[in-house]
């Protein structure tokens, strides 16, 4: 169970700082740093794919026929990562909507 609760804080902070980098992002887009932009999805990319590897493990866990134990920080945990990945989508939008309007 203490494993468990390692992985899913993982996951939960990966997703947050990936997501405080997509909002920097967004944030440097609107004062036209684009390449400031950028780098920020970028690193935001890398601290999503961080996450992604403790959660590929419990995946494959139950896969093969281990029981993992589903929490509620389980659940927040999966909710900030597939928020996070919205996140991003909506950041590359927006990203590229200032591009668009400020050329």
């Amino acid at each position: 169970m203490e494993e468990l609760e390692l992985i899913c804080f993982q996951l939960i902070t990966a997703a947050g700082a990936a997501k405080s980098n997509y909002i920097e992002a967004i944030q440097c887009a609107k004062e036209g740093k684009y390449e400031e932009a950028e780098t920020l999805i970028a690193e935001g990319d890398k601290l999503l794919t961080e996450g992604h590897g403790p959660h590929t493990d419990l995946v494959q866990k139950e896969a093969a026929g281990e029981d993992v134990h589903v929490s509620l920080i389980l659940a927040h945990a999966e909710d900030q990562m597939m928020s996070t990945e919205v996140f991003k989508v909506l950041a590359e939008e927006l990203i590229a909507l200032y591009k668009k309007v400020n050329k």
